[in-house]
C-alpha cells in the first residue's frame, strides 16, 4: 500500500504548497492554545473550530472520511474522558475534555491531511530530534501500509470462505481478527528486522 492512501484531500493546494515547517508549528500552537484555555475563554475554541473547517474546505479535504478518522480515535478520547468523569464536577468537566481533544485531534488529521509526510520527518531531523527516534517513527508510517494491506487480505479471505453468515457466527469470527493480525504482523515485523540485520542494520 502506498503510504499516500493514507493522506486526504487534493494533491495540491494553497494549503498543501505552504511549507511543512510553518504548518507543523501552527498546529502546535494551536494545540497548545486550545489545551490551555479555559471554560470562560469557549468563545476561542470555537474561532479555531471555524479557521480548521475553513482550512479544510480550502485544502479540499473530504468531510466524511475525515470525520471516520476522527471517530476511530475517538475511544481515546473517550477513555481518557470517563477518568474525568469520576471527579467532582465531572461531567462539566468531561464534556470541556471532550471538545478540547477533538479540536486537538481535528488539528493534527488536518496536518497530516496536507502535509507529505516525509516532509515534515526533514522539518524535525532539522530541529536535530534524536535520529533513533526519527527512524522509528518513519519505519512505524512505513508500516502502516504494510498494516492495512494485511488486514484487507485478510477480510477477503473472511468474505470468500463465508457464505452469508449468521449475526453471531459472524461476530464470533470478526472478534478473532486482532490477534490473528497482531500475529501475523509480528511474523512479519520479525521478517523485515531479520532482513535489515542481514543488509548490516545494527
Amino acid at each position: 500500500m502506498n503510504p499516500r492512501a493514507l493522506r486526504l484531500g487534493a494533491a495540491d493546494g494553497p494549503v498543501q504548497r505552504a511549507h511543512a515547517g510553518l504548518k507543523l508549528a501552527v498546529a502546535l500552537a494551536l494545540v497548545l492554545t486550545v489545551s490551555s484555555t479555559t471554560t470562560a475563554q469557549w468563545p476561542l475554541l470555537l474561532a479555531i473550530l471555524a479557521l480548521l473547517l475553513v482550512v479544510a474546505a480550502v485544502a479540499r479535504v473530504p468531510r466524511w472520511p475525515l470525520l471516520r478518522r476522527l471517530l476511530w480515535l475517538e475511544p481515546f478520547v473517550l477513555g481518557i474522558v470517563g477518568l474525568a468523569l469520576v471527579q467532582p464536577d465531572g461531567l462539566p468537566r468531561g464534556g470541556w475534555l471532550l471538545l478540547r481533544s477533538n479540536l486537538c485531534l481535528l488539528t493534527m488529521l488536518l496536518l497530516a491531511a496536507t502535509t507529505p509526510f516525509p516532509a515534515l520527518l526533514a522539518v524535525l531531523r532539522a530541529l536535530h530530534l534524536p535520529k533513533l527516534l526519527l527512524t522509528t517513527v518513519a519505519l512505524t508510517f512505513r508500516y502502516l501500509g504494510v498494516l492495512v494491506d494485511e488486514a484487507q487480505r485478510m477480510q477477503r479471505a473472511r468474505q470468500c470462505r463465508s457464505a452469508r453468515p449468521g449475526a453471531w457466527p459472524g461476530w464470533r469470527v470478526l472478534a478473532t481478527v486482532p490477534s490473528r493480525l497482531f500475529v501475523r504482523t509480528t511474523a512479519r515485523a520479525e521478517r523485515i528486522h531479520a532482513a535489515m540485520v542481514a543488509r548490516g542494520l545494527r
